[in-house]
């Protein structure tokens, strides 16, 4: 049984999207925990509703990112998580945690990577006036958005669309997309394990 934390820090549609889909395919894998760096976040409340713990810090509270990134690996050892899975998570991940996690930390981004890295993606693309946007699934390394891309999607953009519209869509799309993408992952580095 694969084990795996979400990253988030806002509504946590991701989330309930990869929720939703682990339990309905019955996957080879449970969420162990949901890392919040904002204690308000809405996301954890869907994560309480689910029973699933969650582990929510101020930044401003630690001395520096190594200082909270060392607190986060050893809440994610105690619930023996072994992949971490971005799903909103609006920080850059540091040294500490790539140390710990290296290969087994896979974010989402609301772009083609490599182009409109960063925030904002979609309203970046969306006053470039591209006519296909889309999103991108990738592993994390040190730098923004720069890590091995695993899967990319691509979304025409229409003549009526606003950037609200076009957020909806690549929302819509993220949410098809990202669990299917872990899923066969997790399977992917699961073969020759018994389900438990």
């Amino acid at each position: 049984m694969k084990k795996i934390a979400i990253f988030a820090s806002g509504s946590g549609t991701n989330f309930q999207a990869i929720l939703q889909q682990l339990k309905e395919e019955n996957w080879n894998a449970e969420i162990v925990l949901v890392v919040s760096d904002n204690p308000q976040a809405k996301v954890l409340e869907r994560a309480e509703t689910a029973g699933i713990p969650v582990f929510a810090f101020e930044p401003k509270s630690f001395e520096n990112k190594a200082a909270f990134e060392r607190t986060i690996v050893e809440q994610l050892h105690h619930h023996g998580a072994e992949w971490l899975v971005l799903a909103g998570y609006m920080r850059l991940i540091g040294d500490t945690l790539l140390s710990a996690y290296r290969n087994k930390i896979i974010n989402i981004h609301p772009s083609l990577l490599p182009a409109f890295p960063g925030l904002d993606a979609i309203g970046q693309a969306y006053k470039a006036g591209v006519k296909v946007v889309g999103i991108t699934v990738h592993f994390v390394d040190e730098g923004m958005d720069t890590g091995p891309i695993i899967a990319q999607r691509a979304l025409q953009v229409e003549e009526n669309d606003t950037l609200t519209t076009l957020e909806e869509k690549i929302h819509k799309l993220e949410h098809q997309l990202y669990p299917q993408v872990i899923k066969d992952i997790l399977e992917l580095n699961g073969r020759g394990e018994k389900k438990s």
